[in-house]
């Protein structure tokens, strides 16, 4: 099985900022970078061209483009930022809180985490509500049911919030700090990746869980595919990929993807073909069929782009046909990907 393409992938554009980057997200036509010293670069996904910029002082976490790419949320170290596309208005929250998550329910509300607390605000910064305290720092969040409820991570356990309601209206609990919060697109998986070298997982439906563990690693990094059948992670030098489809994947074995040392980033292509890009810290960027044969598959990448010396910081898709990558060393890259496909 492989990906089939019309032609070497190009590269649309290539640049570099003045910062190390640690974040990025892409939207629609933008795409939002951000640095481990605070700089936020927003730029026009075909070309490149810069659209906006912010400073987020303490250094930031993560960056998340509203769905219609109208606004932009930046999450760090010491607070957060809100930036508006229309007219470039920037809204700067130096809270003293640790800020490690971001995400939009729709475009124009945003939940941020906020120390203990997730906040809930409009696209200008007001704040709508806010949840209760967790028992520890919020490390990561998500939204479900098309923005209806929201579910946030802390210590001993992911807690989900309907609209407007401080105190939780479900509670999953697992002993442990989360590190990564990923939602199956169909709502019915939470997963969460830990410290302790697992993945957990409930059914939303009735609240029954499961434990992947024994990976080498802790595992930070978590993603779903736009089906919500697979489910890609860190944690081992290989990726796995995990079959949600039917029952789940109780008593299944994961593809095993192996090309980096150390993962960096993932990401999944925009659709359902099962294509996954995946980034290392000795620069390397990776596609893969990774739906492709079966369970304790070991899947070798269909290509590999040429990376350099500097480790990958992130990924992200602007749209099905452009690989957005940055490495630590300030380069950011796009590579268009054909469009004929096939498995």
């Amino acid at each position: 099985m492989s990906l089939t393409v019309d032609s070497d992938l190009t590269v649309a554009w290539d640049i570099t900022i003045d910062d190390a980057p640690v974040t990025l997200t892409a939207r629609d036509d933008l795409v939002a970078v951000a640095g481990a010293e605070g700089t936020v670069k927003v730029l026009d996904a075909a070309m490149g061209a810069e659209m906006g910029a912010l400073d987020l002082p303490g250094g930031a976490l993560r960056t998340e483009l509203a769905p219609d790419a109208g606004n932009l949320a930046v999450s760090g170290a010491m607070g957060y930022a809100l930036w508006r596309r229309k007219d470039g208005h920037t809204t700067v929250r130096e809270s003293g809180a640790w800020s490690a998550a971001a995400a939009w329910a729709d475009h124009e509300r945003v939940a941020v985490a906020s120390g203990r607390r997730a906040l809930v605000l409009d696209s200008g910064g007001t704040e709508l509500w806010r949840t209760e305290p967790a028992a520890s720092t919020v490390t990561d969040l998500a939204w479900m049911r098309q923005g209806r409820r929201l579910a946030v991570a802390a210590y001993g356990a992911v807690r989900c919030h309907e609209r407007h309601t401080h105190k939780p209206v479900a509670t999953y609990p697992y002993v442990g700090s989360h590190l990564a919060l990923a939602v199956a697109p169909t709502g019915k998986w939470i997963c969460s990746g830990n410290q302790d070298a697992s993945i957990h997982i409930w059914r939303t439906r009735d609240g029954s869980e499961l434990t992947m563990s024994g990976y080498p690693e802790k595992v930070s990094r978590l993603a779903f595919d736009d089906t919500g059948f697979w489910l890609a992670a860190d944690g081992a030098p290989d990726v796995t990929v995990w079959d949600f489809s039917g029952k789940g994947p109780a008593g299944t074995a994961p593809r095993q993807l192996r090309c980096h040392e150390t993962i960096t980033a993932l990401t999944w292509r925009p659709g359902p073909a099962g294509h996954l890009a995946s980034g290392g810290h000795d620069g390397t960027v990776a596609l893969w069929c990774a739906t492709a044969g079966r369970p304790r598959t070991r899947l070798s990448p269909v290509r590999e782009l040429d990376g350099h010396g500097s480790a990958v910081a992130a990924l992200s898709w602007a749209g099905p046909h452009l690989l957005i990558a940055a490495w630590r060393d300030g380069r950011i890259r796009a590579y268009g990907v054909p469009s004929r496909t096939a498995l």
